[in-house]
């Protein structure tokens, strides 16, 4: 039987938008915002005098830029503070119209990126080069996201809109819709040598495959790092395969644990050497209370990673329990370090990864999950340390001939990696700000040594990893006391020179927030074990870049 449409449809059909029209000569302008407006309020002025000097840096060509969204004067600022705020903001702005998303603050990238998937003009990120509301940490995260949806961009920043670099950059953009930027520094990985450290490369990447692994994730999508998301038809060739795991049963299994075993846990970091600055405001001291907590968690984590048979564990913590428990991040360097308070097995027969670090990624960054966990075989293969970090890329500062980075994140740092050890770690409260319910980081000075730095990242639907040598250098108590009190003195920095690579090479090619960061016993061993990391990476089919003077040993 044949039917034959209505001419005439009853239905309630949607009112479909015609598409703004662009007008001549003007740019938009748009912020992303953080989800909690502690972080918002603070940051304006801040992200007021970026706008401004966007709007003189656009104005000198000719053209002009238009805001698309008022500020909020009740609630004091003018971010996009949401997803759905978002979404509503890209209704007002025509879609070929050239769109700059300017950031001078955490910022939460899921706020945008829905119309910057869909929006057809050119887009052009830009940050503030600051220390104490960072852009460029929120600009990276951004342009992670927006490289792994496939989605073209141009990139720039500044320290106060004066230098060349950024006046001619906003004029080429203007001009053509695209900003270039030197990528000299970056190689493809030339054919591998037959040395013992491609060999082991080779065979711990086979074993991976053969064998598998298990990344536990405690809920996915931390502070709207879409970027920090790899899907699991990209892990699972690697061998690689994810639990996905719940807050709510970390939190669960935390009342669990007995206050003594909990107390055991701070009484062997004393006895360490750790040291904490405590007080008896709950508010915006650290206490006794807090801590008690991050030890269960400690305790919780290790044991729930022991149920399921992880190789790596990764908490998200923020936003889901930052109004419910203290930080997690004490907990995330324990586990990174192979010297740690012990924990034994539910019925007591077995301390867990006794004499092992199990790796963690902060923030549940997935790239840093894979990073973590061949670096860790890598490193115990080698006998070195395979203590790893995930560092945010705060800001940095020229000292004489070198550029020199301060890589800070929120005290996730292994104690190994810090001057002096346990000895050198002191546990300072987390800001009231960020951190409602507390908690303790451990805050301390990364040791001078020889480092390898990678990013595992998605492009082009693709996984790849940058791979680059690098040496965190002594500036001196005075020097580092300033970087820390210009950022976060309350988290561990280590003051980084990366070889071979300028601050904007770096900037224009990063694609996170995050940079990865292992020691290496010297600087042939950092060498050998970068030609090892970059052979198993080769041999899993992941795309290797060499960055800056990052030799293959053969």
């Amino acid at each position: 039987m044949t039917t034959t449409a209505s001419s005439t449809s009853t239905y309630a059909l949607p009112e479909l938008r015609d598409p703004l029209p662009a007008p001549e000569r003007t740019a938009y302008l748009i912020p992303s915002g953080d989800l909690r407006e502690s972080a918002n309020v603070p940051a304006w002025p801040f992200q007021q005098e970026l706008e401004r000097i966007v709007g003189e840096a656009v104005g000198a060509t000719g053209w002009r830029v238009r805001r698309a969204f008022e500020p909020d004067a009740e609630l004091g600022h003018g971010f996009i503070r949401s997803q759905r705020m978002g979404m509503e903001v890209f209704r007002t702005i025509p879609p070929d119209a050239p769109l700059i998303v300017a950031t001078a603050n955490w910022q939460y990238s899921h706020h945008v990126l829905a119309g910057l998937r869909t929006h057809r003009g050119p887009i052009l990120t830009v940050a503030n080069f600051a220390p104490e509301w960072p852009g460029l940490v929120g600009l990276l995260n951004l342009n992670g996201g927006l490289t792994k949806m496939g989605r073209a961009y141009s990139s720039l920043w500044t320290v106060d809109g004066t230098d060349e670099a950024f006046l001619a950059g906003v004029a080429e953009w203007i001009d053509t819709g695209l900003v270039r930027h030197d990528a000299s520094h970056v190689q493809e990985l030339p054919p591998l040598p037959r040395t013992a450290e491609v060999e082991l490369g080779t065979a711990l990447a086979d074993q991976l495959q053969r064998d598998k692994a298990i990344i536990g994730i405690f809920d996915e999508g931390c502070m709207g790092m879409y970027n920090a998301i790899i899907d699991d038809e990209m892990l699972n060739p690697l061998g690689i395969y994810k639990e996905r795991l719940s807050q709510s049963a970390l939190w669960a299994e935390m009342q669990t644990v007995p206050d003594e075993e909990a107390d055991a846990v701070g009484a062997w970091l004393r006895k360490a050497g750790m040291t904490f600055r405590l007080g008896t405001d709950e508010a915006t001291e650290l206490t006794e209370a807090q801590l008690r907590w991050q030890h269960k968690m400690y305790v919780a984590a290790l044991r729930i990673s022991d149920d399921f048979g992880l190789d790596a564990v990764g908490i998200q913590y923020q936003q889901g329990m930052k109004d419910v428990c203290p930080a997690s991040d004490l907990v995330e360097g324990l586990l990174n370090n192979v010297r740690r308070p012990p924990v034994t097995s539910r019925d007591g027969s077995r301390v867990l990864w006794e004499g092992e670090a199990l790796p963690n990624f902060n923030e549940v960054d997935e790239g840093v999950a894979v990073d973590a966990l061949v670096t860790n075989r890598i490193w115990t293969a080698m006998g070195m340390d395979p203590a790893t970090t995930l560092h945010d890329v705060r800001w940095g500062e020229e000292v004489g001939e070198d550029y020199v980075w301060v890589f800070e994140i929120s005290g996730s740092v292994p104690p190994s990696h810090l001057t002096g050890g346990y000895a050198g770690a002191e546990g300072w409260r987390q800001g009231p700000a960020f951190f409602p319910a507390g908690g303790s980081t451990i805050n301390g000075v990364s040791r001078p040594g020889e480092i390898v730095w990678s990013r595992v990242y998605v492009q082009d639907a693709a996984l790849h990893v940058d791979l680059g040598r690098g040496s965190v250098v002594d500036l001196g108590a005075e020097e580092t006391q300033r970087r820390k009190d210009l950022t976060n003195p309350e988290w561990p920095i280590a003051n980084v020179v990366l070889h071979g690579v300028t601050r904007d090479q770096f900037m224009a090619r990063h694609k996170a927030n995050h940079a990865q960061l292992v020691y290496a016993d010297d600087a042939d061993a950092a060498d050998r074990a970068l030609t090892a990391k970059a052979a198993l990476f080769h041999r899993l089919g992941v795309a290797v870049h060499l960055c800056g003077d990052a030799p293959i040993v053969g």
